[in-house]
């Protein structure tokens, strides 16, 4: 799985280093960035005046590159340096060197007349907030409304978390080097970087054998070799069935995701519920089967119904603590959301305590906190520390969603789109994830894909969607999603 592998701040310093020891020179390597930066900025800009804006390290060395480049192809380069030229050490000293013009302090007047920045001020690995003449600088670019193309990332976002310390430009295009890093796609570090291009400078890829990375944005290479498509023999016994919970109030949700599992593949969907509501659900989709919650043991020792979802509506009470444990303990593939994990606050333990890798939590940052408490750090080690902590898959869910295996695998999702900020959302989320799961796709994946493809869903429905739109918007998502699975298995 090489395909959108994110690195580590650590991990990147790692691969140059080791692409360093198989004799791929340093100044090579910053060549090679520089150039590319300037290649982007030729892209989105024809020949006008650019402030480079250079940092005392190697981002600086990157600019420096960056500015003769584009000197050489017409601009009108006017190059700020953080310090003095001769504090410039090792491979960023050396392309200071190369260049030829004029090298003025870093302050707010090196913008005067500029028409765009290239921000090569800080790296990934800035540690402590932005202050001085860059924090100035950053303010000023804002002010004058300034595109900027960043190197590695924004000055200020840090590269592992996404956080902004203390200020960042708002950049039109970030180019990174190698693989892209966690920060240009957490929030708020993803707004900031715009569109990021991830450059090959050179680094071997095999240094990744080394490095041995877990952590991917999420995409369909990571797990559609995986994805549970029929084939011309198989019939919907051998696509799994799925048991939804549902509650006696809000019947809507459980109906929804019967409803998402439903279009996610699984062969059949039942919806157990109490007595006093059966009317309601049996009302609803005709294809869903609807049993009474009495008969709820005699249901998870059907082997056949092999996938349980317990939380849309179900009430955060004793009840559901038994039926999240009766599941659990039936060996059932599970996906515990909303009210299911709301019951175990207070005392997580009890729920850690019988959860397996098989079991799919789907938390959004209330419910997580509810369950685990105040746990330091950005969205992606809080996901990690969950799935570590619970034994379980965590998909925290957000407009950066994560998915994270307790075998420290993580993915972070981009593709979710405003829109799906409505009730109901995570509903079907959970139902298209149990579907999956009924299909027998391994829990990770599934949490993956269910991820990806309700966030395809949600783009496709637009503005003014609702958790109804969602189950209609699968279908054709899941077309183009066999078509491309099916161009690749020729490809092979």
């Amino acid at each position: 799985m090489s395909a959108g592998i994110l690195l580590s701040v650590s991990q990147m310093y790692r691969a140059d280093a080791l692409a360093m020891a198989a004799g791929v020179a340093g100044e090579r390597l910053m060549a090679a960035a520089g150039w590319a930066v300037a290649r982007e900025v030729r892209r989105r800009f024809l020949p006008c005046r650019v402030a480079v804006l250079c940092g005392p390290g190697n981002n600086g060395g990157d600019g420096f590159v960056a500015a003769r480049h584009l000197a050489r192809a017409g601009y009108a380069v006017r190059l700020g340096l953080l310090g003095e030229i001769g504090g410039l050490k090792g491979d960023a000293a050396a392309m200071a060197a190369r260049w030829r013009g004029r090298v003025e302090p870093l302050a707010p007047s090196v913008l005067d007349r500029a028409d765009m920045v290239v921000d090569a001020l800080f790296g990934a690995g800035l540690a402590r907030p932005l202050e001085g003449a860059a924090a100035a600088l950053m303010a000023e670019i804002a002010g004058r409304g300034l595109p900027v193309v960043a190197v590695d990332v924004p000055s200020g976002v840090d590269g592992d978390t996404g956080r902004v310390l203390g200020a960042a430009p708002d950049a039109v295009a970030t180019v990174t080097f190698f693989r892209k890093k966690p920060g240009h796609l957490l929030l708020p570090g993803r707004r900031k970087c715009g569109a990021v291009v991830v450059a090959d400078i050179g680094i071997p890829p095999a240094v990744l054998d080394s490095i041995r990375p877990q952590t991917w944005e999420n995409g369909r290479d990571l797990w559609q070799g995986d994805f549970p498509w029929p084939g011309s023999e198989t019939h919907k016994y051998a696509r799994g069935h799925a048991l939804v919970v549902g509650g006696a109030e809000m019947t809507g949700a459980a109906r929804l995701a019967a409803l998402a599992a439903r279009r996610m593949g699984a062969g059949l969907v039942s919806v157990a519920a109490p007595d006093g509501a059966l009317a309601v659900y049996r009302a609803g989709e005709p294809g869903t089967i609807v049993g009474s919650l009495a008969e709820y043991g005699g249901m998870l020792a059907d082997s056949r119904k092999n996938a349980v979802l317990i939380g849309p509506g179900a009430g955060a009470d004793e009840d559901t603590r038994g039926r999240v444990e009766a599941a659990l303990s039936a060996g059932k593939a599970c996906v515990l959301d909303a009210d299911a994990l709301t019951a175990f606050a207070g005392q997580p333990d009890r729920l850690f305590t019988a959860l397996t890798p098989l079991a799919l939590l789907t938390p959004h940052d209330g419910e997580f906190g509810r369950l685990f408490g105040d746990v330091a750090g950005s969205r992606l080690e809080r996901a990690r520390e969950g799935a570590r902590r619970s034994g379980a898959v965590v998909l925290l869910k957000g407009a950066d969603t994560v998915v994270a295996h307790p075998d420290g695998r993580s993915a972070v999702n981009a593709d979710a789109p405003p829109w799906l900020a409505t009730a109901g959302a995570g509903d079907v989320l959970a139902g298209m994830a149990v579907g999956l799961l009924a299909q027998g796709m391994e829990t990770f994946a599934a949490a993956c894909a269910a991820a990806w493809v309700h966030g395809a869903a949600a783009g496709r429905a637009g503005p003014g969607l609702i958790a109804e739109d969602l189950a209609d918007s699968l279908p054709p998502v899941l077309a183009a999603l066999h078509r491309n699975s099916s161009l690749l298995s020729h490809a092979c």
